[in-house]
């Protein structure tokens, strides 16, 4: 077999879908959304309550976090997972999370709905074959200085594996603009649909790194065709000890769901393709 032979299927073949609880990639418009970090209960559980109220159809929240520095904060681990597992218990929320390490791709899919694998681990291809292995929905973000070829290429290392329930994530680029964290390349969601059979969500948190630039970006990237977004979210954004810059108020994320919901069914009932939002 070749080796694209999975992830670059014929566009006319039907589009994958990915059924994560009621929410199914793909076919819905996904919102999720919750905190960079999870920090404790209470920051966590009340970020999963005002996210679930504003539609948000799964719960992000990292355990394990890879940091730019070592002397940032890195997670709480296993304590943050059986936080996140409380979340989902409370308010029906699947969980979305972050692995780094090959080694715990299998506890950590244990409390985990679907393992992120995040930009700086995009190319770590003995992760991608366990996350293949495991066989529970992966969420690959694109790595920041990745080529569209190049990330379909990861995504296809976990399909070979079996696993067919792949979730692609533009977070933006790297380039020489300094105002923005990233570039976020919104182009890239069409270009992935012209090639590639498999959902593709946008994260404008990372992709700007200004929580107002996420709202607009949000709306640009449903406009052109994204499956859904992932948002950064916190009770308190200011005293976030990860990412505030870039995180969303409850207030603001029921803002900007609201408006990009309203958005894709008038795109949807303007295609006359009729698909309803969970």
């Amino acid at each position: 077999m070749t080796a694209k032979l999975y992830a670059l299927e014929s566009s006319f073949n039907q589009r994958s879908k990915v059924r994560v609880g009621e929410a199914e990639f793909g076919r819905d418009f996904v919102l999720i959304a919750g905190p960079c970090s999870v920090e404790s209960e209470a920051q966590t559980l009340l970020a999963a309550r005002k996210v679930k109220e504003a539609g948000a159809h799964l719960l992000r929240g990292g355990a394990f976090k890879p940091r730019t520095s070592p002397y940032s904060f890195q997670g709480l681990g296993i304590k943050g997972l059986k936080i996140l597992a409380k979340a989902r218990e409370a308010f029906g929320l699947p969980i979305v999370t972050e692995v780094v390490d090959p080694r715990d791709a299998g506890w950590i899919s244990e409390y985990a709905d679907v393992l992120q694998v995040g930009a700086r681990n995009m190319q770590n291809f003995s992760l991608l074959r366990e996350a293949g292995k495991i066989g529970k929905p992966v969420l690959l973000k694109r790595g920041m200085n990745s080529t569209l070829d190049e990330w379909l290429n990861c995504a296809e290392y976990i399909l070979a594996e079996g696993n067919p329930n792949v979730i692609l994530c533009e977070r933006g680029i790297r380039t020489f603009e300094t105002y923005t964290r990233n570039t976020l390349d919104l182009s890239i969601v069409p270009a992935v649909r012209e090639l590639s059979h498999l959902p593709v969500i946008v994260d404008p948190s990372h992709g700007t790194g200004r929580a107002s630039l996420v709202e607009p970006m949000s709306l640009a990237a449903a406009a052109a065709g994204a499956d859904g977004l992932m948002i950064e979210v916190h009770p308190d954004p200011a005293a976030a000890l990860s990412d505030k810059d870039q995180t969303l108020s409850p207030e603001a994320f029921a803002r900007l769901a609201g408006r990009v919901l309203r958005l894709r069914d008038h795109i949807r009932n303007d295609e006359g393709g009729g698909r309803g939002n969970h």
